[in-house]
């Protein structure tokens, strides 16, 4: 069965992204990475991708709620004919991107969920 297989990103509203990314990185030692605008946070039993923490302005339509959890999937295809045929709507996607395939859907609670399969490395 595919699945979700880890955390691709962790992305949430701020009222001052800048000034909470400062926060973040000067007191709770978050590496902002400027070339990107985010944190990048490798995780250790997956080296194929690396993790993305990124702000975003309060009044952002990116996502609906406060947050949008990025979860990394090891078949974006197959799961997508899952939720499909559970009659859960693909609310956008799979689409191609250069990190890799991505889809979103709502969750019962009304949040954004983003569904992604990184680029196999060459």
């Amino acid at each position: 069965m595919a699945g979700i297989t880890g955390i691709g990103g962790v992305f949430f509203k701020a009222k001052d992204p800048d000034a909470l990314g400062k926060w973040y990185q000067e007191h709770l030692g978050l590496p902002l990475n400027p070339q990107f605008g985010c944190a990048i946070l490798p995780w250790q039993k997956d080296a194929q991708a690396d993790a993305a923490w990124t702000l975003a302005k309060q009044d952002s339509d990116w996502f609906p709620g406060p947050f949008m959890i990025n979860y990394r999937v090891a078949d974006l295809t197959t799961l997508v004919q899952q939720l499909t045929a559970a009659g859960i709507a693909i609310q956008q996607g799979p689409e191609e991107h250069p990190q890799g395939l991505f889809a979103w859907v709502i969750d019962p609670e009304g949040n954004k969920v983003e569904l992604w399969e990184p680029k196999a490395e060459a």
